[in-house]
């Protein structure tokens, strides 16, 4: 009996609203993310596609951060396509489990966004600490094996929130306040204690977050340490610049995942609902379109191999031009 009225309890659809109290601004609302999601993936394809055809990227660096670019395209794909279908056409609904997978692959990719911006600055510590031994270190067999493990160990922690998320009964309403379907939103529609929901799920952001940071602040100190004992000052400036740009991502990853995240766990009432709705979204977001731009600027590989391509498309474009003028006048 318990266990048929727990089914009662489980909603076959949830109605995914948007963005609460902006309903009806939400074709307006949707140019900007549109459009960012646009360029976040002609970016991020347009860096994958550099990298790939490039000879001298082919080094564990840009294998390292085309893990990162291929996470960044799959968390955003993760959440666009279902937010631009209840922005243009009022597509609200979404089956239960669907709804659970959807949670799953948006907590597991930015899990993995952590744990591969974690497994970059082991890079750029052992650049800098063993020159010599990078490429025998950081062996094509090491990348792969390191990209697989940091995404099973996210799919295996994020998999008992979705399942906790499961079990729980939703006897009040199946609405979620939201583009997609966040974990807390959903947990708020239970009829039942989610202590234990709320608990790991604050854990494991502790957790997760706090041993990638944890290891990424040693490898810096690590790296200053060795910066800091070359005797030239050229020598000092060029190691400290191949970390420019990721430092740069470490503040774009987990500056706006930490106030998202930790937010609604703290002080949540205090913030509007749809202010809370459009954070979530801008963080999923940002990290995609934010990342081939600073690799773009502060790479002066990714730079000059940029370059090389305009400068052969064009001297290619001009040579066909010339090519067909000749074959006029002839």
């Amino acid at each position: 009996m318990a266990g048929s009225n727990l089914t009662d309890m489980t909603p076959s659809i949830f109605i995914l609203n948007g963005i609460p109290g902006l309903e009806e601004a939400h074709l307006w609302i949707s140019i900007p993310f549109c459009s960012v999601y646009l360029i976040a993936m002609v970016g991020n394809c347009g860096l994958l596609y550099l990298i790939w055809i490039e000879e001298a990227l082919h080094r564990p660096m840009y294998y390292f951060l085309c893990m990162l670019t291929l996470t960044d395209i799959a968390l955003s794909t993760s959440m666009m396509p279902k937010a631009m279908c209840i922005f243009w056409f009022k597509l609200k609904e979404v089956a239960f489990n669907t709804c659970l997978t959807q949670m799953f692959f948006i907590y597991t990719f930015s899990a993995m966004e952590s744990g591969v911006v974690t497994l970059m600055a082991l890079d750029r510590y052992v650049a800098i600490c063993y020159p010599l031994r990078y490429a025998t270190i950081l062996t094509n067999t090491v990348i792969i094996t390191a990209g697989a493990v940091t995404f099973l160990m996210s799919a295996t922690v994020i998999m008992p929130l979705v399942l906790l998320a499961r079990r729980l009964p939703f006897c009040h309403t199946n609405v979620v306040p939201h583009t997609y379907c966040n974990h807390m939103s959903v947990l708020k529609l239970a009829c039942a204690s989610i202590k234990t929901d709320t608990v790991y799920g604050l854990v494991l952001t502790l957790v997760i977050g706090g041993l990638d940071i944890l290891c990424i602040f040693i490898s810096y100190i690590m790296i200053l340490r060795a910066v800091v004992s070359l005797s030239s000052k050229e020598a000092r400036s060029k190691a400290f610049s191949t970390c420019t740009a990721h430092i740069c991502t470490i503040i774009t990853t987990y500056t706006p995942a930490l106030i998202v995240i930790l937010t609604p766990r703290i002080g949540g009432h205090s913030i509007a609902p749809h202010i809370q709705v459009l954070m979530a979204n801008v963080y999923l977001l940002l990290p995609a379109i934010l990342n081939p731009i600073i690799y773009g600027l502060k790479t002066k590989q990714i730079r000059e191999s940029f370059l090389k391509i305009f400068i052969r498309g064009k001297a290619s474009s001009d040579f066909g031009t010339r090519f067909t003028g000749t074959g006029k006048k002839c």
